[in-house]
């Protein structure tokens, strides 16, 4: 049996195309690995989508695409753009049955040996567990909001109102620099909203998960924030730019063999060989 690797990405171009590029980045280094892209089908126009998909299977055929069947949301789950979120997770959820399907008829051929999803997918966590597939989370921003959003619970506990009921608190986050609570995202904003437990749920089981795999350079982040400032502040842009230029030929650099992408992606491959 070939070893594979599941991807899992939302629906909607911004999510699926870095998922793809994550499965791309895997095979040109280990090609040992099959990659199997589960495609929720979304309750919106995916036209781009679908280009995408086609491209890439004819380019990469060791890219293999698995369509989930349509399901029924509720009336009025999508009111106002403010739903969208909550949507996304409830459309995972609604999922999860014809996804645990898919997940047994591929590992009849093949052994599943890492499963990577978006963080819109949480619900799957629960149907990966328990068959035993080993669980990473992809998470498409950057490090400062991972964070962020891991040590969502603990900020969660540390009072029992809404953060935008206070105006004065600034938390303090471990990895990111202090900010006031109320320019936390909207989706953490209210405790009594839907997508705020959606997020709790989903940070809670990204420390209980097989691992994180997040898209960034984050030793360039805090130097580039600063350098960014200073562009925008004063004088000192062609200096800066220069700064910037150099410091996006490192990132191209930690991508190359040796760098310190390259050995991140090495020993997330050798946990997935070994899992």
């Amino acid at each position: 049996m070939e070893d594979a690797i599941v991807l899992y990405p939302s629906p909607g171009r911004g999510h699926l195309v870095t998922m793809v590029e994550l499965g791309k980045l895997i095979l040109s280094n280990y090609p040992c690995f099959s990659i199997f892209i589960i495609i929720p089908t979304a309750p919106f126009e995916t036209a781009v989508t679908d280009d995408c998909i086609a491209v890439v299977s004819t380019a990469t055929p060791s890219i293999t695409f698995h369509h989930l069947p349509p399901v029924a949301l509720p009336q009025n789950a999508f009111s106002s753009p403010k739903d969208f979120p909550a949507l996304m997770y409830q459309l995972a959820t609604l999922n999860n049955p014809s996804l645990h399907q898919t997940l047994l008829q591929l590992s009849k051929h093949s052994k599943l040996k890492a499963f990577i999803i978006d963080f819109f997918c949480n619900a799957s966590f629960q149907v990966s567990s328990s068959l035993n597939i080993p669980t990473y989370y992809y998470f498409t921003s950057g490090t400062n909001g991972l964070a962020v959003f891991v040590y969502f619970p603990t900020i969660h506990k540390s009072t029992t109102k809404s953060l935008k009921e206070i105006d004065d608190m600034k938390l303090h986050v471990p990895g990111s620099p202090s900010f006031p609570a109320k320019d936390m995202p909207e989706a953490m904003l209210d405790r009594e909203a839907t997508v705020y437990q959606c997020f709790m749920d989903t940070a809670i089981n990204m420390t209980k998960c097989a691992g994180l795999i997040v898209n960034s350079g984050w030793w360039v982040q805090p130097e580039l924030e600063k350098r960014v400032t200073e562009l925008l502040d004063s004088d000192k842009g062609r200096a800066v730019r220069e700064q910037v230029k150099a410091m996006r030929d490192g990132a191209a650099a930690a991508m190359t063999e040796g760098g310190t992408s390259h050995v991140a992606l090495a020993k997330l491959a050798e946990s997935f060989k070994q899992g």
